[in-house]
């Protein structure tokens, strides 16, 4: 009996220890995967009574009198208003456990003009200062020294080539486009080509959605990796949705 004694608490110390690693390992995982999941990305769905999504060309479809009807609907200026939300979107490794930042905010401005049926310019911007995440931790790194907002206030994009929009959708259906243009961010302007999705709604306004691959190193930004804590892919996303209302 007088030697039973160490080894039952040696039995408790090992389980103990054991125990803590097992809480260590599954605490960031609970609390990534069930209690600090990402938003969904910022997109558009077909609207009730629209049509499923499809891919626009140039010059195609639709008649000389369609076509003048639809652009006498979406012809004019147009300024992004309440609803529009532009952020960033980053794969990332927190505690060993794999996740995905967001950060976001509702401090866009921009405007659209369309020409017949040709958007002629667009662009919009936002205040770095505004974007944020669920982790003010994060946030304190981004606005320092990864955007350093203070020295570059602002993120813009500006649209470099007109988008043929013929024939113009339905109200309701979600239409794809390919855009040219430059994104300035960091204080680096860099020209960039990706896919929207664009929706004319049954309440006027013109909804666009869109994600824009940035490489961090092409604008002279640092990986938000974190040592010992976070690490990070060394790209990550732009991701916009702007809402359009007649100027």
């Amino acid at each position: 009996m007088p030697f039973t004694r160490p080894r039952h608490w040696l039995r408790w110390l090992v389980g103990a220890i054991a125990a803590a690693a097992v809480l260590a390992a599954a605490g960031p995982f609970v609390y990534i995967h069930f209690f600090n999941r990402a938003p969904a990305a910022l997109s558009l769905t077909p609207s009730a009574g629209g049509s499923a999504s499809a891919s626009a060309s140039a010059g195609t479809g639709g008649t000389a009198a369609a076509g003048t009807a639809a652009s006498g609907a979406v012809a004019g200026t147009w300024t992004v208003g309440s609803g529009s939300v532009v952020g960033y979107r980053v794969n990332e490794v927190l505690l060993g456990q794999n996740a995905t930042a967001v950060g976001r905010t509702t401090s866009v401005s921009g405007h659209l003009t369309i020409a017949g049926t040709t958007a002629t310019a667009a662009s919009f911007s936002v205040p770095m200062d505004t974007v944020h995440s669920d982790k003010s931790q994060r946030d304190d790194q981004f606005d320092g020294r990864i955007m350093d907002v203070a020295q570059y206030p602002t993120g813009t994009f500006t649209l470099t080539s007109p988008i043929d929009l013929a024939p113009l959708p339905a109200s309701g259906a979600v239409t794809s486009y390919t855009v040219h243009g430059r994104l300035t961010l960091h204080g680096t302007t860099r020209a960039v080509t990706f896919t929207l999705t664009a929706e004319r709604t049954s309440g006027g306004q013109i909804k666009v959605a869109g994600q824009i691959p940035v490489l961090f190193s092409d604008y002279g930004i640092q990986n938000p990796s974190f040592a010992g804590f976070v690490t990070t892919q060394d790209h990550g996303l732009l991701e916009f949705l702007l809402v359009f209302s007649r100027a």
